[in-house]
């Protein structure tokens, strides 16, 4: 399985920190945050990694290099000037990505166990056998997003009604590349309005996330996060 890591946005919630460091490399527990998510593709047997860049972009090839130093592959994919949006800058980096069903990863946040879809080979062999256009990984809302986004029930993932109980989307999910294939390589294009039709007609799987994550979306986080990990006993 290859997979790949969102990291061109701009992190306007986060600056003047992103006025000149990409999100992905701001340094929570003594690393850049996206090297805690390379640690856990290697230790998954992931070989290969796709990072898409736009926002000083340039930084994070500098920073990683082709991957030797985890024991993955990593290629690079560039955008334009104000990147491509998440489903943008997924459909462009189709042709790195391969024919296979992928897992992919918000640049931008800490989880601190892996989820079954990307440890459980069963759970991926059943997504790609089956007709599911996505698997996603979904959590209990934090506190900054308390509406969530998605209902979760049997393994089956739907968009919420009225007083129905909802979960919060990771940024961690399996996809097939056939849920892309209307979306241009060129143009921005968001994953939310893919993922709620995918999930209208039946095409969406989910499982329930239960380990340590967070949204690392504004400075105060980023240091709750950092210190919680300093505090940390590394072995």
């Amino acid at each position: 399985m290859r997979a790949m890591i969102l990291a061109a946005g701009r992190g306007e919630r986060m600056r003047p920190l992103t006025d000149h460091t990409p999100k992905p490399l701001l340094s929570v527990g003594g690393k850049p945050l996206i090297v805690w998510h390379l640690e856990r593709l290697a230790r998954a047997g992931i070989g290969r990694v796709v990072i898409n860049c736009a926002h000083l972009g340039a930084k994070i090839p500098a920073v990683l290099g082709n991957g030797t130093a985890w024991g993955l592959e990593i290629a690079y994919s560039q955008e334009p000037p104000g990147a491509l949006e998440t489903a943008g800058g997924i459909a462009r980096a189709l042709p790195l990505l391969g024919a296979d069903p992928f897992l992919v990863l918000n640049g931008d946040v800490f989880f601190d166990a892996p989820p079954a879809l990307l440890t459980d080979n069963a759970c991926f062999q059943a997504f790609a056998a089956s007709d599911r256009m996505a698997h996603l990984a979904l959590t209990q809302n934090p506190p900054h997003h308390s509406a969530g986004d998605f209902v979760l029930v049997a393994g089956e993932v739907s968009n919420p009604a009225t007083n129905t109980a909802t979960l919060t989307f990771t940024g961690i999910g399996l996809y097939k590349p056939a849920l892309f294939a209307g979306i241009a390589p060129d143009r921005p294009a968001r994953l939310a309005p893919l993922l709620r039709a995918a999930a209208d007609r039946g095409l969406v799987s989910g499982e329930r996330y239960r380990g340590r994550w967070v949204d690392v979306g504004t400075p105060e986080r980023l240091r709750e996060l950092d210190a919680s990990l300093r505090a940390i006993p590394q072995t």
